[in-house]
């Protein structure tokens, strides 16, 4: 089995990371919501460039129902934690917002346990504790 994932995953981070930055730095001075709209149409242009150079349109039209389902519900609780993640930038520290934000993880581990009947480890759990600890003392002030 591969471990090219961990490469993209590390990518995500790093790129995650700088948009932490550049978005506060954006939000200066004007509403969150704009800011959220604005960089969602820079997304949905980047994200659709990609698959249409890269791919054949039959492989589009081939998508189920189900699949169109779940990726517009993905993109509704996206929008909706892009919405949340400007507006806790706009009010407060990046320092603070992004490790509060990265909860996501905690929450990953217990929607994939309860819902995709993923195994919760000791490992998973202890990973879980560790990450939820950080979250709280780096928001701390």
């Amino acid at each position: 089995m591969s471990n090219s994932w961990v490469l993209w995953s590390l990518l995500s981070a790093l790129f995650a990371g700088a948009t932490a930055i550049l978005a506060k730095v954006g939000i200066t001075g004007i509403n969150s919501n704009l800011a959220t709209a604005i960089r969602t149409t820079v997304i949905l242009v980047f994200a659709w460039s990609v698959p249409l150079a890269t791919m054949k349109p039959a492989e589009i039209t081939s998508l189920s129902g189900r699949s169109w389902l779940f990726l517009a519900l993905s993109g509704l609780a996206t929008g909706l934690s892009w919405l949340c993640y400007f507006r806790a930038l706009q009010l407060g520290e990046a320092s603070q917002v992004a490790p509060i934000d990265k909860l996501s993880v905690v929450f990953v581990l217990i929607f994939a346990a309860l819902f995709l009947h993923e195994a919760l480890t000791l490992k998973s759990v202890l990973g879980v504790a560790l990450i939820l600890a950080g979250a709280l003392i780096l928001a701390w002030k």
